[in-house]
């Protein structure tokens, strides 16, 4: 079977994403982990939900042998981003920069 996408939010809003995921590659495989029991990240300080991004995108990798994961959570993707683009060994995609480009 081929590597599945990973995906990734605090917890259900990313839901959307998936979804949009799912209708555009139908024959892809996708795993979500929705952190619902840390949820909401909005108030946390940056360090915070820089480690939660840090664990969420390496369990993608390490427990489901990812090939690509989709940060679907804005305030992960402001905190961490960049980090995780430098760190993992897959492709790491954010929703901000889409829909910043969309307005």
């Amino acid at each position: 079977m081929d590597r599945p996408i990973g995906m990734f939010d605090s917890g259900f809003g990313g839901l959307t994403v998936a979804r949009a995921v799912i209708d555009l590659l139908p024959h892809e495989h996708l795993v979500y982990i929705g952190d619902t029991g840390r949820y909401p990240y909005g108030p946390r300080p940056q360090a915070e939900v820089r480690e939660f991004a840090h664990q969420l995108a390496w369990s993608l990798v390490k427990d489901h042998d990812v090939k690509a994961i989709v940060v679907a959570c804005n305030t992960a993707s402001a905190a961490a981003l960049h980090e995780l683009e430098a760190e993992l060994p897959v492709p790491v995609i954010d929703v901000v920069a889409p829909g910043a480009r969309g307005w």
